[in-house]
């Protein structure tokens, strides 16, 4: 187990494959960890440097009191890169870790290579809705949201043929410290990056799972737009195609770096 140090709060942090590998950095989306992962990892080349962690409030990471901002946590995954002296990323977000990819390439362009865009995009939501799910949260826990975040999360047919393997990531969500969620929700509500995404130069990829509740594909490609970005969608899986399709996201990936490299 790694774990870094960013002001004051320690991030759980997987670092494997070569020191001097090309580095990817993988930043996980809202009620996950750095397992969300783990279909995808084994199927990239092994050359590569993989860096995970998990965001403050989720998974083994520290959980500092809310609200966060996206500017914090953009910090944090600087200071992941920066504990770890890692440069010339090609950095992965899917949902908040796109838009802290997003703001980390805005803020570092020096940092980063490249940057892939998971079912994410410059703006998500607006306040009334983020403020609708905090209050419940904080009222009721993560679990009376569970159903309809499976829902938004993953298509009917993962839902209702792999029941074992659903519940094992309701659980990770319905575990989430109900502070780090909230945190998190808050950083997203009070975030748009169109003006920063439009600005950014280095090469994206973006992606979009076709039955993706959250972040439906057309949100994502109007993204994707903003910074000239190669748009796919992948067929059959909701908002986290690298746990439903990750033979079809590794293949994207592994283009996307060859063209970038």
């Amino acid at each position: 187990m790694h774990t870094v140090t960013v002001d004051q709060v320690v991030l759980h942090v997987q670092d494997q494959g070569p020191k001097d590998g090309r580095v990817v950095m993988f930043a996980n989306s809202l009620g996950t960890d750095l397992r969300v992962w783990d279909h995808l990892i084994p199927l990239l080349p092994q050359d590569l440097r993989i860096v995970r962690f998990d965001k403050p409030g989720h998974g083994l990471s520290d959980c500092p009191e809310a609200p966060y901002t996206m500017e914090q946590l953009v910090d944090f995954a600087e200071g992941v890169a920066k504990a770890l002296d890692l440069s010339e990323i090609t950095f992965v977000g899917l949902s908040i870790g796109g838009m802290i990819g997003q703001g980390l390439a805005a803020k570092r362009p020096d940092l980063l290579k490249a940057l892939v865009l998971m079912d994410t995009a410059a703006k998500i939501g607006n306040f009334d809705m983020w403020n609708t799910r905090i209050n419940a949260v904080a009222k009721d826990g993560i679990e009376s949201l569970a159903d309809a975040i499976l829902e938004r999360w993953f298509g009917a047919a993962f839902r209702t043929g792999k029941p074992e393997e659903l519940a094992m990531w309701r659980n990770m969500l319905s575990r989430t410290p109900a502070e780090g969620y909230i945190g998190s929700c808050q950083a997203i509500a009070g975030t748009d990056l169109t003006d920063a995404t439009s600005g950014l130069t280095l090469p994206v990829l973006a992606m979009a799972g076709d039955q993706d509740g959250s972040t439906p594909p057309e949100l994502v490609q109007a993204t994707a737009k903003l910074c000239g970005a190669e748009f796919h969608i992948i067929d059959g899986a909701g908002h986290l195609p690298c746990i439903e399709q990750p033979e079809v996201v590794a293949e994207l990936i592994i283009d996307f770096l060859e063209k970038t490299n």
